[in-house]
């Protein structure tokens, strides 16, 4: 993939208490150079309905644009009742505060100009999904991806996006041209693939953020010895697999390790659920790449 070209950053590891909480609502930032108008709510509604089908507004106020999404409904137990997800759009308003921490922002691999991007984009547009942790992983994926479309469709003038979970930022290009299938639309669109220096040692972190969204885990690689091209390779082929299977991982269980640079039956690595070792706070796949596997086992 040729993604670390580029310096490596160097970090310590940070046990900071960010936590990342599952299912929760999935936020993305747009971010816009100038303060821009949203077209015509009668236009907002077509765009999403071209993409996620049909579509019902319910509210317009406090700056708020509100649609229920007809196809993707959550049936509830308790209430017997049956809820379409919702789909929220602000206004485009003034950025106060950066959108990006220190660690998110060293890994942007996705977005080589983030550092331009962010300095010039002082306004922005947020969209999240309500009510929709209770749809099957897939179906919030499909989603998801659908209204990240519509809203590239609808505001043009966003320059790049971020995924609040996993800080996640890509240019409003790169999506607009993405012709993946939608499962991996939503890894590519949604999931972080980082990489870390451990500092005073050898040792190199690769880990993901954001299958959490979808109940999902994330991955994690704490290894020394080999190309982190290699890894993030592996990472995104086992994210896919844990995707498309509906995650049948169990503790203990073994994944096709790298032989040559590529997934390879002949090696085996061992894997287990632990907390992950750099924030946010969450649940991993610890995968235990055998003799290239670093720390305490």
């Amino acid at each position: 993939m040729g993604l670390f070209k580029k310096k490596e950053k160097v970090l310590k590891q940070d046990l900071s208490q960010r936590e990342l909480t599952p299912g929760t609502p999935f936020i993305i930032h747009l971010l816009m150079e100038e303060k821009c108008e949203a077209p015509e709510k009668e236009t907002v509604q077509a765009i999403l309905e071209k993409h996620i089908g049909e579509v019902e507004r319910f509210t317009n106020e406090d700056g708020i644009s509100g649609f229920s999404a007809k196809k993707y409904v959550v049936h509830y137990e308790k209430d017997n009742k049956d809820v379409p997800a919702m789909l929220m759009i602000s206004d485009c308003f003034e950025i106060e505060k950066p959108i990006m921490d220190d660690i998110s922002i060293t890994q942007t691999w996705d977005c080589p100009d983030a550092g331009q991007i962010l300095e010039a984009c002082k306004y922005q547009v947020i969209g999240n999904d309500m009510m929709a942790a209770g749809l099957p992983a897939k179906q919030r994926a499909e989603l998801l991806v659908g209204f990240i479309e519509a809203l590239m469709e609808i505001f043009p003038g966003c320059k790049a996006v971020i995924m609040e979970s996993s800080k996640k930022m890509l240019t409003r290009d790169a999506i607009v041209n993405c012709d993946m299938a939608d499962g991996a639309k939503f890894i590519y669109y949604a999931v972080n693939v980082r990489f870390f220096n451990i500092q005073g040692s050898g040792d190199m972190m690769v880990d993901t953020v954001g299958m959490s969204t979808l109940f999902l885990p994330d991955l994690q690689y704490h290894f020394h010895g080999m190309d982190p091209n290699h890894v993030v390779n592996h990472a995104y082929n086992f994210l896919s697999y844990i995707f498309d299977n509906d995650n049948p991982m169990k503790p203990g269980d073994g994944i096709d390790g790298i032989k040559d640079g590529q997934m390879s039956m002949e090696i085996q690595w061992k894997t287990q659920y632990e907390q992950a070792l750099i924030q946010p706070v969450r649940e991993v796949l610890d995968v235990n790449m055998g003799e290239y596997a670093a720390g305490n086992r």
